[in-house]
């Protein structure tokens, strides 16, 4: 097994079960829902039948535990916090596939290619109410009824910040141009708002005290944006034998990334180059070498490694201030998955 899966597979194992108890069966009048529900959730084919799951790594989930085990808390207690960050970030993927036109995840075709867009949304609407379902159980879990609520309005917050940035990503799809700092205002809403969610409501329902909560905070925000920054990294230079997608896939797909925006803020000449790209009808092999090329030769590459470093170090520096009221032990699952995420080549 690979590092990051084998440092999650305890925390998955005990996510799934969890979900699987919150997610209807598929059966009667609303088999066709809830199954696709589980479909998307790899646990069955399109026929609904039982399938080897075929999940993603549930990276949220896994670290709302952690932080949870950190500051002391029962994992049963945990769980259901845990199993709704997995379950609205499942709904989020399945809108952006809608969104962004994608017919496969994670090897299989997507929701709304199987079974059309209507259906796809509705399914997604249903995974979302199912999160603020599974959320509700934590008082019946033993969570005090105060942390509960304000789990709940933390959750809330968040999901509307998810909303926020995907708003502005799509948008930004629309425009010519796009600063790093409008750049960052959508990262902070679509990747990094809920992997801090999943670190501050684990930390908040585990027991901590508000400057331990907001400390996990900063480490889950900072990670999520260095996390968003490596994804950019890889979706251009990234090889496929590791990412399963060509290098320079970003810019077939003319997305606006860190290393694209900040070439096209460092070189009028690279800026030149990818404006004749984003205007092409169709983008060849020799033009995505070209811009690759181009944007190294600027320095965006090294820019854009900068910043993601710089970034996860913030994570490392609240995990370090942590350190002074909780041991390192605790704490040492949290620095190992971190480490493994800016570190990964997929």
């Amino acid at each position: 097994m690979e590092p990051l899966r084998d440092l999650l597979a305890p925390y998955v194992k005990a996510v799934e079960r969890e979900l699987r108890r919150r997610v209807p069966p598929a059966e009667g009048p609303y088999r066709t829902l809830y199954g696709m529900v589980r479909y998307h959730l790899g646990w069955t084919d399109r026929a609904f039948r039982p399938v080897p799951a075929r999940t993603g790594k549930r990276v949220r989930a896994a670290l709302c535990l952690m932080a949870g085990e950190a500051v002391g808390g029962r994992r049963d207690h945990i769980l259901p916090a845990a199993a709704a960050v997995e379950l609205v970030h499942e709904f989020s993927l399945i809108h952006d596939d809608i969104e962004d036109g994608d017919r496969e995840r994670r090897g299989r075709p997507t929701l709304w290619a199987v079974w059309g867009e209507a259906q796809a949304i509705n399914a997604g609407d249903a995974l979302f109410a199912l999160a603020f379902l599974t959320l509700d159980a934590l008082p019946q879990r033993g969570v005090a009824p105060e942390r509960a609520l304000e789990a709940h309005r933390r959750f809330t917050r968040t999901v509307v910040r998810l909303c926020e940035g995907q708003h502005l990503d799509l948008d930004f799809e629309q425009r010519s141009a796009v600063s790093p700092d409008e750049y960052l205002l959508m990262v902070e809403g679509k990747t990094a708002a809920l992997i801090a969610l999943a670190a501050e409501l684990g930390a908040l329902v585990g027991g901590g005290d508000e400057e331990v909560v907001t400390l996990f905070r900063h480490f889950g925000h900072s990670l999520g944006v260095a996390f968003q920054m490596q994804d950019d990294l890889l979706g251009l230079w990234g090889h496929p034998d590791r990412t399963g997608k060509p290098a320079g896939n970003d810019l077939r797909r003319r997305k606006k990334s860190l290393p694209i925006l900040l070439a096209w803020q460092l070189s009028e000449e690279a800026a030149a180059t990818l404006r004749a790209l984003y205007a092409a009808s169709q983008v060849t092999d020799e033009m995505v070498a070209q811009a690759l090329h181009a944007m190294e030769e600027v320095g965006a590459r090294a820019a854009a490694e900068a910043q993601m470093r710089e970034t996860y170090g913030k994570a490392l520096e609240a995990l370090s201030r942590l350190e002074k009221r909780l041991s390192a032990d605790r704490l040492a699952p949290l620095r190992h998955l971190a480490k493994l995420l800016i570190e990964r080549d997929y």
